[in-house]
Order: C-alpha cells, then structure tokens, then sequence
C-alpha cells in the first residue's frame, strides 16, 4: 500500500495529515462516480438557481490567444470539451488498447458476448431513439442513447460489494470499452460535416511521425506530448473532433516494456551494493545516477500501464468532474421529461440499452460461445445490462455535438433522469437477483 510504504520509509510531514485521507479516498472503488454526482447536482443546484444566468456566462467566458493574424480564442466550455477531453480520450484510448491487446477483446472467442452485447446496446437505444423523436434536427441526436459511463457503472457494483461475481464486472466493464469504441466512431463519422484536409494531414503526419519514433526507440515522454498537441491542432482545425486526436495517441501507446524485469533487478541489486558499501555520500554525479535508476525502474512496465497509472486519477478526479460542472448544469421543470427529445434519449437509454444487450447476448450465446461464461447467470445479466443504461458523461458530450438550444437542454434532461433510473433499476434488480455473499 501507499501509505503504508511512506509510513515506513519516508518523513512524515504535516501535509501528509491532509494528503493521505485524499489518496485513500482516490483508491475507493466508487470514488471516482461520487465525485461525478457531486459536480452534478452542485451544476443542477446553480443552473436552477438565482446564480442561474452568471453559472451560464461562465462557460461562455472567451479565452485564448492571438499570433499575428492568428487567433485562437474560444469559450471556457468549448475548451474543456475539446481540450481537457482530449486527455479524457487518451486515457480512453490506451483502456481500448489495453484490452485488444492484453484484455477480454484478444481472445476473439471470449470477446464474442461482451461485443455482441455492446453492439445490441448501440443498435437497439438509436433505433428507439429515431423511432420516438421523428424527424427535424433531433434526428442529429441518435448517438446520444448509444453510450454507457465506466465511472458510474463501476460506482454502483462498488455499492453492491462481494455479491456482484467477478465476471459481471469484467463483462460490463468490457462491453463499456466497445460502447466507448462505438461512441469514438460515432463522433468520428457521425458528427464531421466538414473537412480541411490540408489540417487533416497534418494531424495524419503527426500519427505517422509517433508511430516512427516509436518504432526508432524514442521513449521521451516530451516529445509524444509536443507531438499530440501538433495532432490536436490538426484534428481541431480540420472538422473532426479534437478528441479523437487523443484516442488515437493512446492507441499508438506502445503496450509492452522497454526493460525486462530481470535488468532491472540486477541494476537495483547494483544500487544496494553501492548504497551499502558506504559508497554512496562519495559518488560522483549522483543526481545522474538517481535520474538513470528511476529512468530504468520506469521503462520496467510498458508506455501504456505507466500513463494509464498516472493520468487516471487526473481523467477521474479532475476532467470528468469539470466536464460535468459545465455540461450537465440545465434549466428544467418537470415538463421537460415530457418532451419528445427528453422521452426518445429516456427510452433509448432505459429500454434500449438492456433490451438490445439482452437479445444480442442470447444470439451470441446460442450461435457462438454455447453458454453464459460460468458464474454468469441470465438474471444477473438482465440487471447488469440496466446499469449500462447509464450514459452520463459520454451521453452528454455526444449530446452536445448533434444538438443546440431547446433540444439539447431535453436530451440533458433525458440523460440525467435515464441515468438515475437505469442506475436504481439495475442496482435493485442485482440485489434482487445475486445472492449475498458471506464475507
């Protein structure tokens, strides 16, 4: 444990008293999604309060800069939805990397169910969607029912504890990883209207030159970040959502390690030596050895364990809660669940999501994998699939790409009371279903 390592090696300061109940919070299963309904109600609180018309200036703030002719200058929002939530979309990139290489989605055969799923989970709320809302420019918002949130999904099985069995979890939480795969295509292809393809090459080129470099050896974390903001640029300017500019880095995360664990240990045991022969206060260029070991430890795990670890808990803890403070803040009254657009992304997310998994999961059950995996029965699937009904935050971004005004502030409304439904739903259901497991 963290802790438990500082306790015994490190100086205790007086700041530790205020960090260290923060990082146990930050390790806590469900953390990440309380966090997010907090941001939440508090944008809910302001947008339906007196403070309503100055929380919605604020994200209309303009910020940016100017060089010579160009200019870049955009809202407080629209930075947060294209930039912060390109470093969101990283992350997203190296978990989808992860998996295809190292997860559930490498054994085609094991993949079957959770992408079968996924895919019905997609298919079946857009379908609901177009059906219920008509026509006009709501149509535009049949990618918003499509999503699934990891953050809350992974928050309501912490709730449940023991009972929710290992392969539920690793079910649902692969099947989010192919609705996010889903979801970055649908905001690829779906949502690009226009495109300058002098700034789309660009961007190209700067895939080109990382995935070069990375086969030359370069393995200097500075130069992929000046690279990616190239790439964003890119993306940014030519028509296509800026995020996709991360997904795509991540995706060209290398996902094996530089160093075999056995250098590495042969290069510590060197430096125990040198530390217990007393050699240590006498060695010259010291601060380069510390850089070399700490360099040597690093490059032990691959390019992809090391970001995921460390840029998580700022996806978690940080981007996420304030993409929710600025988007999921909306005026409503209880009439606005009545609105076609609010009812459509409701009954897509509610019905859709566990009726298309559901279906989905029993044709790939009769025709591909012959059987539920073991410890997985059809009752606990049936309340899981409730829970992928919660789409929150990728929901939410979508649902600001395809709509503006009066039908993007129903489809907010839509999300959230979906969400929430989805959430109580398939949380009592598992209840219901899973039997309680003695401790």
């Amino acid at each position: 444990m963290a802790g438990a390592g500082r306790d015994d090696l490190m100086p205790r300061e007086p700041i530790h008293r205020v960090v260290e109940p923060i990082v146990r919070f930050m390790h806590v299963e469900a953390a990440s999604g309380v966090l997010l309904l907090v941001c939440t109600a508090i944008a809910l609180t302001l947008a339906n309060s007196a403070a309503g018309d100055w929380y919605a200036a604020l994200w209309k703030t303009r910020i940016g800069f100017s060089i010579g002719d160009f200019s870049m200058v955009h809202s407080l929002k629209h930075w947060i939805n294209d930039g912060l939530m390109a470093v969101f979309f990283f992350v997203v990139g190296l978990e989808v990397k992860r998996e295809l290489v190292l997860g559930e989605l490498r054994d085609p055969r094991r993949a079957a169910l959770p992408v079968a799923a996924a895919i019905g989970g997609m298919v079946v709320p857009a379908g609901i969607y177009l059906l219920l809302v008509g026509g006009g420019e709501a149509v535009r918002g049949w990618g918003i029912p499509m999503a699934t949130d990891i953050a809350f999904v992974v928050g309501c099985m912490a709730v449940l504890g023991s009972r929710v069995p290992r392969i539920l979890r690793v079910l649902l939480l692969t099947l989010a990883i192919v609705d996010d795969i889903g979801a970055i295509l649908v905001i690829a292809i779906g949502y690009t209207e226009s495109l300058d393809l002098r700034m789309l090459g660009l961007a190209g080129a700067g895939l080109a030159l990382t995935w070069t470099l990375g086969r030359a050896g370069v393995r200097s974390f500075a130069v992929y970040v000046m690279i990616g903001a190239v790439v964003w640029f890119g993306f940014h300017e030519s028509g296509v959502h800026a995020t996709i500019a991360g997904v795509l880095m991540g995706l060209l995360t290398p996902a094996s390690s530089y160093l075999p664990a056995g250098a590495v240990s042969r290069l510590l045991r060197r430096a125990d030596e040198t530390l217990h022969g007393g050699a240590w206060g006498h060695l010259p260029h010291r601060a380069d050895t510390v850089r070399g070991l700490s360099g040597a430890v690093r490059e032990s795990i691959s390019p992809l364990e090391y970001l995921e670890g460390a840029l998580h808990p700022w996806s978690s803890f940080v981007i996420m809660p304030v993409f929710a403070l600025a988007n999921a803040g909306v005026a409503f009254s209880v009439a606005d669940f009545a609105d076609p657009v609010a009812v459509a992304v409701m009954a897509g997310l509610v019905v859709g999501k566990p009726v298309g998994i559901v279906l989905m999961s029993f044709l790939a059950v009769r025709l591909i994998t012959r059987g539920l995996p073991e410890g997985l029965t059809w009752p606990a699937l049936a309340g899981g699939s409730f829970l992928a009904g919660i789409g929150f935050t990728m929901a939410l971004f979508i649902a600001g790409l395809a709509l503006d005004g009066a039908a993007l502030n129903a489809a907010k409304v839509g999300v959230l009371g979906a969400s929430a439904v989805a959430a109580l739903v398939g949380m009592l259901l598992l209840v219901i279903v899973l039997p309680k497991r003695r401790s």
